[in-house]
């Protein structure tokens, strides 16, 4: 049994009164969770507290040498009313991969899931009752020690986040334009590629911007060694249908292991499709595509979910993919995941978690 204490707020918001304008990530509600980290002592002190500022020494070293991390995930109100969560386990198991990869010690997978738990039924009435609306959670640690100097720090802060969410994209399924960048590198083999860590998203701003004056929505990414091997989108994992064979880039220690991700894999093979994990070449793709074997191209992530591409520029090769139109395996596997996320459908994988 794990204790964890709530202090309710004597102040609650107000609610959003639109749901249709919630936007992403941008309205919070009126908890979050906390628990520290100190040396020698451990984590501790787990406590769903009021929403508000934190007070952190302007040395603390999470500001200065980047030792954060983070998750995302959402939780669900089906038709009946009740509150779902979609494989938090395996954003738990992904959130230890990073504790391991930066340093910083690994919470109870159980005390992770049960606080979370608590939290989301505190603040289940800000859960949006519109379509395709959800609740966004974050959770995060940040190195909280004060002191200028490089090493894994003593001392820590996790927390977590909720935020109600309109649809990522709010017109729709409409396929997206992705630009492949040739110029710049986010991430390679032996770095923090895998891990959920802010210096990974930093590393993407430049190129995300130099794609968005050209009118690109999003950077793919290809690998930092050779420059030739597709790896990832900033917010998604790819896939890309060639023939008969969806393929996605095989996780190579570069690139985040996305739960959407591995949910379509074991979706796709258990409908008997040929779905693969292996290097992928942009210039496969480019031929695949002049010999008319590409026929679609799907961005999957817990934002979006599954976010076609309908166009994809390399070089001066511009590619128009499926016509410029959702595919019918993207539709199909955006419509079965949504339903096991909405609870709108049996669940014969075990994926949903019931909160309340």
């Amino acid at each position: 049994m794990y204790e964890i204490k709530v202090e309710r707020t004597a102040a609650p918001k107000a609610k959003p009164a639109d749901e249709s304008k919630l936007g992403f990530g941008t309205i919070f509600t009126d908890h979050m969770l906390v628990i520290n980290y100190d040396k020698g002592q451990g984590w501790h002190s787990a406590r769903i507290i009021p929403y508000g500022p934190i007070s952190m020494e302007p040395s603390a070293m999470c500001l200065h040498y980047g030792q954060t991390i983070f998750e995302g995930l959402k939780a669900y109100r089906g038709d009946d009313g009740s509150v779902y969560l979609f494989r938090p386990q395996e954003n738990f198991k992904r959130l230890g991969a990073s504790c391991e990869r930066l340093c910083i010690p690994k919470l109870d997978e159980g005390l992770l899931l049960e606080s979370l738990r608590q939290l989301v039924e505190i603040d289940r009435d800000w859960i949006p009752k519109a379509k395709d609306s959800s609740l966004y959670i974050r959770p995060f640690i940040i190195a909280t020690e004060p002191k200028l100097g490089v090493k894994p720090a003593d001392n820590y802060l996790y927390m977590v986040l909720l935020s109600p969410s309109g649809p990522y994209y709010p017109t729709g399924l409409d396929p997206v334009k992705i630009y492949v960048e040739k110029n710049y590198v986010r991430a390679v083999r032996g770095g923090i590629g895998m891990a959920k860590t802010g210096g990974n998203y930093a590393a993407s701003l430049k190129a995300q911007d130099e794609a968005h004056e050209q009118d690109y929505s999003q950077v793919l990414w290809l690998d930092g060694v050779e420059r030739k091997y597709i790896e990832e989108v900033g917010a998604m994992n790819m896939f890309f249908v060639l023939g008969d064979e969806v393929v996605t880039p095989a996780l190579s220690g570069s690139i985040l292991s996305g739960i959407t991700r591995k949910s379509v894999l074991e979706l796709l093979r258990s409908w008997g499709m040929n779905a693969t994990e292996r290097r992928l070449s942009i210039d496969e793709v480019v031929e695949a595509y002049k010999n008319g074997k590409l026929s679609e191209a799907f961005g999957t992530g817990t934002a979006a979910v599954i976010s076609p591409v309908g166009e994809l520029k390399y070089d001066e090769l511009v590619m128009t993919i499926g016509g410029g139109k959702i595919g019918p395996i993207s539709q199909k596997l955006y419509d079965t995941l949504t339903s096991l996320q909405w609870g709108r459908s049996e669940d014969p994988f075990g994926w949903r978690v019931k909160v309340c």
